[in-house]
């Protein structure tokens, strides 16, 4: 009887402390029960039972004090102030798989929140640990562990160095090649968290053969991977010529561009930047997006986003033609103007209509014939309203300054010249203007007459005439176009001149 007692004492014992530990695990999925679990001290009593005997016990007191740690950075810090991450890294190569999973759920949910606290799980001296499970058989606990590495990775170059220096990379790289889609996605994630940082950091993903297994997964029909893959690549090829070709060369044009059209948003997103970014570096890999059809694939894109989904399609468009004339021809060609305007008209944010700007200033700044295609778009009025707009941010003025500085300077099309100088624009940009006009007028006969009949000779007179104004010289070029007597007539102060002669000789008259 005293033996049965005793043990129906620590059963109950046991029993209990699976209640708790459950019970409190449970309550740490709602935000609004974590205060309360803090204050009544779960984390001090959750400590110990880390190191209980039993392995369930263990799982549970490491999942619930990992849900408090991802709730805060402060409760992340105070796991670390009690000296838990060292238990948690011992029992990763010690205990079963389920302990593991949830052992790498506290550190990542610890890790997540800053640098600082990435350092300090790693000097834990979890990363060996970590690299470890991802060797193990079980698919969960590779999972787990790629999780917190990425999530380590991810905050700057030298805690992703760390990662790289513990030999993670190629055992990433297997798990991406692991029939388990979860685990593929996590693995691609935590590859691109590494590869972002710098070029020293991509080439160590591409040295571990990581792009040759990536690429084909552009054309899986899971969306999630498919944003990973994608957004893998795009970190990869950001960096240089070299490492752009290295994803080239994996053959993922055109299947990239099929990218563009799929369902998902963020698919399309990763997508359009895994174009942006290999485009951006040479005439010839921009060459190659043209020629396999991207242009046209990116238009689409840009026609049927919005938002900050638009923000690649549109930088893309914008490096493409910033190479050379016959790069931004295709462009027009292929109908981007109409979307651009659009989303320089639309979009909200001044970000987005800055990125608009600088695109269509990329365009038009080649020839006359670009320029004028720009022009004809309308979109010089818009550009000139958001630089003189005081609500605009100095970047999205500075990049329409810009914009509208080189399609002006190319823009031998007189009416379009004419429609902003019968616009209110600001000094610097009405300079720019008068400028052109007077190179314009200098060798086009028509144009001069055409120029009267507008009423443009007229309202440059009034410019020059104003108080203060800086445009005297540029108005002197256009007038020098003009017979003397021209320029005269349609001077602000020429009926006052005719005026003040017929008093004149009405006096002369009258003496007589």
């Amino acid at each position: 009887m005293a033996t049965r007692a005793v043990l129906q004492t620590f059963e109950r014992y046991q029993k209990e402390r699976v209640a708790f530990v459950t019970a409190v695990a449970e309550m740490a999925k709602n935000p609004q029960n974590i205060e309360a679990l803090q204050q009544a001290g779960a984390m001090a009593l959750l400590r110990p039972l880390l190191l209980d005997n039993v392995p369930s016990i263990q799982q549970s007191a490491a999942l619930a004090l990992g849900r408090l740690a991802n709730y805060s950075d402060d409760l992340a810090e105070a796991v670390v102030q009690n000296e838990i991450l060292p238990q948690l890294v011992y029992s990763l190569s010690e205990q079963n798989r389920f302990y593991k999973q949830a052992a790498a759920f506290c550190l990542r949910a610890v890790a997540r929140h800053s640098p600082e606290l990435a350092q300090s799980v790693i000097d834990s001296g979890a990363l060996d640990s970590l690299v470890t499970c991802l060797e193990e058989f079980d698919p969960g606990v590779k999972e787990a562990s790629a999780w917190t590495l990425g999530y380590i990775a991810g905050h700057n170059a030298e805690l992703a160095q760390q990662v790289v220096d513990a030999g993670a990379v190629p055992l990433l790289v297997l798990c991406v090649q692991e029939p388990e889609l979860s685990l593929k996605r996590i693995a691609a994630s935590a590859l691109s968290d590494i590869a972002k940082h710098t070029p020293e950091l991509a080439q160590a993903v591409v040295d571990a053969g990581a792009v040759q297994y990536l690429a084909p997964l552009v054309i899986n029909q899971d969306a999630k991977l498919k944003r990973q893959v994608c957004c893998a690549l795009s970190q990869i090829a950001k960096h240089s010529v070299d490492l752009a070709e290295v994803v080239v060369g994996a053959e993922i044009f055109p299947k990239i561009l099929t990218c563009l059209k799929f369902p998902d948003e963020f698919v399309k997103k990763h997508s359009a930047t895994v174009v942006r970014e290999v485009a951006k570096h040479t005439p010839e890999l921009a060459q190659l997006v043209v020629g396999n059809g991207g242009v046209g694939a990116l238009v689409d894109y840009i026609s049927e986003s919005t938002g900050n989904n638009r923000l690649p399609g549109i930088m893309a468009l914008g490096y493409i033609a910033a190479f050379s004339e016959t790069l931004a021809l295709s462009v027009i060609a292929e109908k981007a103007l109409p979307p651009l305007v659009s989303a320089l008209n639309e979009e909200p944010e001044d970000h987005l209509k800055s990125a608009t700007a600088w695109t269509l200033g990329q365009i038009g700044r080649h020839t006359p014939d670009h320029a004028k295609a720009v022009a004809d778009t309308g979109c010089l009025a818009t550009l000139v309203s958001l630089e003189s707009d005081g609500a605009s941010s100095e970047d999205l003025k500075t990049k329409c300054r810009r914009a509208l500085k080189s399609i002006i300077a190319k823009l031998t099309h007189l009416p379009a010249l004419d429609a902003l100088v019968h616009r209110a624009l600001p000094e610097s940009v009405m300079k720019m203007v008068l400028e052109q006009v007077g190179k314009v007028l200098a060798n086009d006969a028509a144009g001069r007459a055409q120029f009267v009949h507008s009423g443009g000779l007229a309202a440059v007179q009034q410019m020059a005439e104003a108080p203060g104004s800086k445009l005297k010289e540029a108005v002197e070029i256009i007038n020098s176009c003009y017979p003397e007597e021209i320029v005269k007539y349609y001077s602000p102060s020429y009926s006052q001149q005719l005026l003040e002669k017929l008093e004149s000789m009405a006096a002369t008259t009258t003496a007589y």
